[in-house]
C-alpha cells in the first residue's frame, strides 16, 4: 500500500511525464531566468547539487563553471533522458546523474549550491518546500553548517480577486485556468490589487501550511467568481546591483463556489488555507469570500454649502 506522499508522487511530483519536461525546455522565460541565475550563483570550481533534475538542463548550466554536479532524479525514464542529453552537450562529463529519491539523497561531500525546481503555482502539487526542508535537516546532521546557497533563494506568493469568463462556446464551465503572465486575456477583469500572503526564504525554516485571511477594496464593479494566485520566484539575489533575477510562474485562476456581485468601494473578506505540496482541490475547498462593507448601503455624505 502506497502512503500519501508516494501516491502524490505517482500523480505528479517526481513522475511528471517526459513530454512535460520537453515543454519546460521550450519555455524561454523559465530557461533564461535559470540560466542567468545559475551563471551568477555558481563560481568556477564549485560543487553543485540539483534535486529533481529532469532533463538535466539546469545541471548543464551549472557545469559550465562547476567542477562537479550531482543531478538527482527519481523517475527512471528521466534518468535515461538526462544521461542521453548530457552526453550530447559540452561539460556533460562533469555531471553525475544519480537515480535516487530527492527526499533521501545527500551528496558524498559538502556542496556550494543546491538547485531545486519542483515548483508549481502556490507551491502546490510539487514538493519544493518539503524537499528543501528535508535536505536542510539531513545536510546539517551530516556536514554541519553553513548551508549551501539555494536556487531559487526565495518565493513571493500573492492572491487577487478576479472576474473570470467561464463561457466556452456557450458551455459554462468554471474550471482551473493557467494563464500567461505577459498575454492579454479579454475574459479576465481585475477587481482589486493583489495581496502578498507568503514570503518563503529557503535559507530559513519554512512553515508547510499557508493561510490567508485578509481584506480587499474593490476598484471596479463586476462579479467576483475567482481568485488568481501569483507565484514569483526569486532565483538569485544580485546584492552588488541591488536587484534580483526572477521567474514568474503562470497565473493560476481558481473558481469560487458562489459568485458575488461587487461594486467599487466594497470591501471583501477572503480566506483560504492549504499545505505545501497539497492538491489544487484542497485549496479550492478552503476558499471563502464575502462582502463585509457594501458601499451602496452606506449613507450619502453631503458637504456643507455656505452662501
Amino acid at each position: 500500500m502506497l502512503n500519501e506522499r508516494e501516491i502524490e508522487s505517482c500523480y505528479l511530483g517526481q513522475f511528471i511525464p517526459v513530454h512535460y519536461h520537453h515543454n519546460m525546455l521550450m519555455d524561454q522565460n523559465r530557461m533564461h531566468g535559470f540560466k542567468s541565475a545559475i551563471d551568477y550563483a555558481v563560481k568556477p570550481g564549485m560543487k553543485v547539487l540539483e534535486l529533481g533534475g529532469g532533463t538535466g538542463v539546469l545541471s548543464f548550466f551549472a557545469a559550465a563553471k562547476a567542477s562537479k554536479v550531482w543531478c538527482v532524479e527519481f523517475n527512471p525514464d528521466m534518468v535515461k533522458e538526462a544521461r542521453k542529453m548530457l552526453a550530447l552537450n559540452p561539460n556533460g562529463e562533469r555531471v553525475e546523474v544519480v537515480h535516487a529519491d530527492a527526499f533521501e539523497y545527500l551528496p558524498p561531500e559538502p556542496v556550494d549550491v543546491v538547485i531545486c525546481e519542483m515548483i508549481h503555482v502556490g507551491m502546490l502539487r510539487e514538493k519544493q518546500v518539503e524537499v528543501i526542508e528535508s535536505f536542510k535537516r539531513r545536510y546539517l546532521e551530516r556536514f554541519g553548517g553553513p548551508l549551501p546557497v539555494f536556487l531559487p533563494e526565495a518565493v513571493i506568493m500573492a492572491v487577487q480577486p478576479m472576474q473570470q469568463e467561464y463561457d466556452f462556446e456557450g458551455f459554462y464551465a468554471p474550471i482551473v485556468q493557467f494563464q500567461e503572465t505577459t498575454a492579454i486575456h479579454p475574459g479576465t477583469l481585475e477587481l482589486a490589487q493583489p495581496a502578498v500572503y507568503s514570503v518563503i526564504d529557503f535559507n530559513q525554516p519554512t512553515d508547510t501550511i499557508f493561510a490567508f485571511d485578509g481584506k480587499f477594496v474593490v476598484e471596479q464593479a463586476g462579479t467576483l467568481n475567482s481568485l488568481r494566485f501569483v507565484t514569483k520566484n526569486i532565483l538569485a539575489v544580485v546584492a552588488e546591483r541591488s536587484t534580483t533575477i526572477d521567474w514568474l510562474n503562470h497565473y493560476m485562476s481558481l473558481p469560487l463556489p458562489e459568485p458575488l456581485k461587487v461594486k467599487a468601494g466594497d470591501v471583501l473578506q477572503i480566506s483560504f488555507q492549504y499545505r505545501a505540496g497539497g492538491s489544487i482541490p484542497s485549496l479550492e475547498a478552503s476558499m471563502r469570500a464575502s462582502v463585509i462593507y457594501d458601499a451602496a448601503l452606506q449613507a450619502v455624505q453631503h458637504s456643507a454649502v455656505y452662501a
